[in-house]
C-alpha cells in the first residue's frame, strides 16, 4: 500500500508542479492559448489571476511531492491533492464552458461579463 501511495502522490505532484504550476507561471499566454483557445494577452487582471492560480498549483505540487519523501506528510499531501484537484475540476469546468460558448457565438464577450 505504501508503494501505491508514493506512486499516486508522485504522479499528481509532478502534474501539479510542472503542467499546472510551472508551465503556466512561466508563459501563461502561450499555455492557455494552446490548451483552451482563451486569449488573455491584453487582459492584465486575467494574467494576474492566472499567475496566482499557477503559484498555488506549484506550491501544492511541492507539498504533494514532499509527501513522497517525508512519511509524516503523506496524509497532508493526499488532503492537499484532493482539495486542489477537486476544486480545480469544480471551478474550471463552468469557466471553460463560458469561454467555449463565447468562442462559438459571433458576440465574443469576456469572462467577467459572465460572472
Amino acid at each position: 500500500m505504501e508503494i501505491f501511495n508514493i506512486v499516486v502522490l508522485s504522479i499528481s505532484g509532478l502534474m501539479l508542479f510542472t503542467l499546472a504550476g510551472l508551465l503556466r507561471l512561466i508563459n501563461p499566454i502561450k499555455n492557455y492559448w494552446k490548451n483552451s483557445e482563451i486569449k488573455i494577452e491584453n487582459e492584465v487582471n486575467m494574467l494576474s489571476e492566472v499567475r496566482g492560480m499557477s503559484t498555488l498549483m506549484l506550491l501544492g505540487g511541492i507539498v504533494i511531492l514532499l509527501g513522497t519523501i517525508i512519511p509524516e506528510l503523506t496524509l497532508t499531501s493526499f488532503i492537499v491533492a484532493i482539495l486542489l484537484f477537486g476544486g480545480y475540476v469544480q471551478i474550471s469546468e463552468p469557466v471553460y464552458t463560458c469561454f467555449r460558448k463565447s468562442l462559438n457565438t459571433s458576440n465574443r464577450k469576456s469572462l467577467l461579463s459572465y460572472l
